[in-house]
């Protein structure tokens, strides 16, 4: 596994992204979208897992129209405060360009075999719902999206394969909006959610206080397997 930063490019100029490529010459694509803190030390470590298991995985940069390169660190009060105000701050519609623009470079990267799939966290969860609905990506992972209830109008336009993971005591998700989000979502066949018992937010974020080794690796090894079905 190698890593190294790329440069993607838009109309409005141009962002980062940390990009791990695996060992084999050829392989699929993920798109991984951050959580509110930015392309920091998490999103690398996932990204390099990724890429170790035989993926080629990038981490746009989602904050550069606000702060470029930004990383910060949930444990830290005055760093939690920035990051959710970069999350007021962030317009969804532009970063979903940006997500558009990442997409078409990874799959045009030498050596991904141009299939594609995005995983998000927090933000990120919301987006890759919204990668679902607006996008071509080939697959899409949610974990413990925020507000994904405000857009579930969108969801008539999925066509590719789609996973929730829910934490069932999410603080930023209440039961009442989570139970709109599986009713709603319940009939179509593209998506499959699940939900993780007596977990909060963030129950995937290794090292953190709301890590919760069970749930964490269970999630993980049906997204590998959902992943390996839509993009081998």
């Amino acid at each position: 596994m190698t890593a190294q930063n790329v440069v993607i490019s838009v109309i409005a100029g141009s962002f980062s992204g940390y990009l791990a490529t695996p060992d084999s010459p050829t392989g699929a694509g993920i798109l991984l979208i951050q959580e509110i803190f930015g392309v920091n030390s998490v999103m690398r470590q996932i990204a390099d897992s990724y890429a170790e298991a035989g993926y080629f995985a990038l981490v746009p940069d989602l904050f550069w129209r606000l702060e470029p390169n930004i990383e910060l660190d949930p444990q830290y009060e005055d760093q939690l405060a920035k990051a959710f105000d970069l999350y007021q701050r962030f317009d969804v519609d532009k970063g979903m360009e940006d997500l558009q623009a990442s997409l078409n470079f990874l799959r045009h990267y030498p050596g991904c075999n141009g299939k594609v799939g995005s995983i998000g966290f927090c933000l990120g969860g919301k987006l890759a719902y919204l990668m679902a609905t607006r996008t071509d990506a080939d697959c899409n992972v949610s974990y413990y999206g925020v507000a994904i209830e405000s857009s579930l109008a969108e969801a008539t336009t999925i066509q590719r394969p789609l996973i929730l993971h829910l934490a069932e005591n999410d603080e930023f998700s209440s039961t009442e909006a989570q139970a709109t989000i599986q009713q709603t979502l319940k009939e179509n066949s593209l998506i499959t959610i699940y939900s993780y018992a007596g977990v909060s937010h963030a129950f995937g974020r290794v090292d953190s206080a709301a890590y919760r080794a069970e749930a964490a690796e269970l999630a993980s090894d049906r997204t590998l397997a959902f992943l390996q079905q839509h993009l081998s």
